[in-house]
């Protein structure tokens, strides 16, 4: 694969660790207003309803020509890839949200922002127990970066050892981050198809739909202040419907190991979001531990270059 693919598929990675940091943060102030599923099911059936608008337009074509020249793409869908794709949909874009959403109702958005990156440490483990993959010795020093940054973070500095919301909330986080690495390996196994945008449509089709069942179930509200609107809009026209289909071409480019330790990024980007947009605090001590997560997902990585 030449150069420019490559550098494209590396942008896209990167793109989409900025697309979810703002995301992530920014559904901080819609929290106000809305129940963590409500708000989900809402972002997500935006998202697919414009994915499948796309899908059915001439803009379909032009962007398929592009994203699909010089890769070696499949038409077809067998039976086994569209259970695949059922089961990324139930992971990450279903449980994960879900998940997230209610955990950053509890805690600050530096904090969320930050213990995402939980999600690297998954994939590696999941890696290791399923796909045989090898640990070195220098990917124990990054494992153990990882846990010592989210346990700092998720108990504030090991200050809040009890079992409250706070704490709860920051469970929830790293419970959504391991849903979320389930997505991305299996996601690797539908990169390769030529419509990645009917695949990112039907996968928040399903997410949002289940969503917006329980939330109807639940006999949550849907209402949201005129103000906010721009806000949802934006967060499921650009965050949601532009990044999940460039999450399969990153894939396919550079592969899922490279993908998920830029998309490591988007911890950084959230908190900095969260800090410039909400006017959340980010210590230094906070910052700190960051960087140590960040540099934990560095040293897994570049022990398979």
């Amino acid at each position: 694969m030449g150069l420019k693919m490559k550098i494209w598929g590396y942008l896209s990675a990167l793109t989409v660790a900025l697309l979810f940091g703002v995301w992530f943060s920014l559904d901080k102030t819609l929290l106000e207003f809305l129940h963590p599923f409500a708000l989900a099911a809402s972002t997500y059936l935006i998202a697919s309803i414009f994915l499948f608008f796309v899908n059915f337009s001439p803009l379909k074509n032009r962007i398929l020509k592009f994203v699909n020249k010089k890769s070696d793409v499949e038409d077809f869908i067998t039976r086994k890839e569209y259970f695949i794709l059922f089961l990324t949909a139930l992971f990450g874009s279903f449980i994960a949200p879900a998940l997230y959403l209610s955990g950053l109702f509890r805690i600050t958005a530096v904090n969320a922002a930050l213990l995402a990156n939980a999600e690297i440490l998954f994939i590696i483990i999941l890696g290791v127990l399923f796909l045989k993959e090898h640990i070195g010795k220098k990917d124990v020093i990054g494992f153990i970066f990882i846990l010592i940054g989210a346990m700092f973070l998720s108990t504030n500095n090991l200050q809040n050892l009890s079992f409250n919301q706070s704490l709860f909330g920051s469970l929830l986080v790293v419970s959504a981050s391991f849903f979320w690495s389930m997505d991305t390996l299996l996601s690797k196994y539908l990169s390769n198809k030529s419509n990645i945008i009917f695949i990112t449509a039907l996968k928040t089709a399903i997410g949002g739909s289940i969503l917006l069942l329980i939330s109807l179930i639940m006999g949550l509200d849907f209402t949201l202040p005129s103000d906010k609107l721009p806000l949802l809009l934006f967060i499921g026209l650009v965050c949601l419907s532009f990044s999940l289909p460039l999450i399969y071409y990153a894939i396919r480019i550079i592969g899922s190991t490279r993908t998920g330790s830029i998309f490591a990024l988007s911890s950084l980007f959230g908190a900095i979001t969260a800090f410039i947009a909400l006017g959340e605090s980010l210590t230094a001590v906070q910052l700190s531990f960051g960087i140590l997560m960040i540099a934990g997902v560095y040293i897994l990585y570049t022990g398979d270059e």
